[in-house]
């Protein structure tokens, strides 16, 4: 249908994706085929071997996929972009420099440690180089699962946040009443440091499991912190009991993660997609239930990232 000035128009808030991937797609690139993983670990080995892999630079891949959720309504993400003592911090500069080619668009970029902090010894050191080098907030990785020291890997991240300034956005996988436990220092520490509403955790799946005992505390405790919890709502990961999160006054913003990268083959970059993705997860029905999966992938973002 050709637009007329007499056709009827939906005007809606800018979508945000609040956990996208940019530096690792193949977006515009030739077919990527995919290595089996059954483990975490496992998806980042394979994705340490792709990054190295890759005839394209970031910042021409970063920027094919940045214009194309442009174009489909995104108006500002949240970009974890991986910094290490191999990458240094080549990725923040890719990434930065494709969002510089496109002024619709607000990228805040976390400074992501995905292949260790601690157990990769000088990427905390690139990790404060990066903060003047494009990046705009402290990432962390799993404190429990990946780095096997939760308070020594949280003292890295905060101790770093509050020496630049910046605010702190950690993945965390790790499920069950471990992952709770973790969640709940990360909590604390946040209500300690008075940063509240300045932390987000991404994934967050123990929070998804229902049949935990301690999950109305630890959910009372991040509504407490004011922790924004992003979810992504993809293949078989868990997505959060909505209703719950509302409860309990938790904050939830939705995201992208990896888009076709060495990951998944999936992914869009269309949070129109995903906001569909997370109401056809959680078995939205009504008109109320549809909107809030918009509003998440939406309005909830903006106000995550302070716009």
């Amino acid at each position: 249908m050709t637009a007329t000035p007499d056709t009827p128009r939906l005007r809606t808030p800018g979508l945000v994706d609040g956990h996208i991937h940019p530096d690792k797609t193949s977006w515009g690139g030739p077919w990527m085929s995919r290595r089996p993983a059954s483990t975490l670990a496992e998806l980042i080995e394979n994705d340490r071997a792709a990054q190295f892999s890759y005839a394209t630079g970031v910042e021409d891949r970063a920027h094919a996929l940045l214009a194309h959720a442009l174009a489909n309504g995104t108006l500002a993400m949240r970009a974890h972009v991986d910094v290490s003592s191999e990458l240094g911090v080549a990725n923040v500069a890719g990434v930065r420099a494709a969002a510089e080619r496109l002024p619709g668009l607000t990228v805040q970029i976390v400074a992501f440690p995905q292949f260790g902090l601690l157990t990769n010894p000088g990427t905390l050191d690139v990790m404060a180089a990066a903060l003047t080098e494009g990046a705009d907030l402290v990432g962390g990785i799993d404190p429990g699962g990946i780095e096997g020291d939760l308070h020594g890997h949280l003292d890295a991240v905060f101790g770093l946040a509050d020496r630049a300034g910046r605010d702190i956005d950690i993945h965390l996988h790790d499920g069950g009443e471990d992952g709770l436990a973790q969640i709940r220092e990360i909590a604390r520490r946040t209500i300690a440091a008075g940063r509240q509403g300045r932390v987000t955790i991404g994934h967050a799946f123990a929070l998804c499991d229902t049949g935990l005992p301690s999950l109305g505390q630890t959910l009372d405790l991040v509504a407490e912190a004011g922790i924004w919890i992003a979810t992504c709502a993809l293949g078989p990961d868990p997505v959060p009991d909505l209703d719950r999160f509302e409860r309990h006054g938790v904050r939830l913003v939705a995201g992208s993660d990896g888009v076709r990268d060495s990951w998944s083959p999936f992914g869009t970059g269309s949070m129109v997609d995903r906001a569909h993705l997370l109401a056809y997860r959680t078995g939205a029905i009504t008109d109320a239930e549809l909107e809030r999966a918009f509003t998440i992938a939406s309005t909830a973002g903006g106000a995550m990232l302070g716009l």
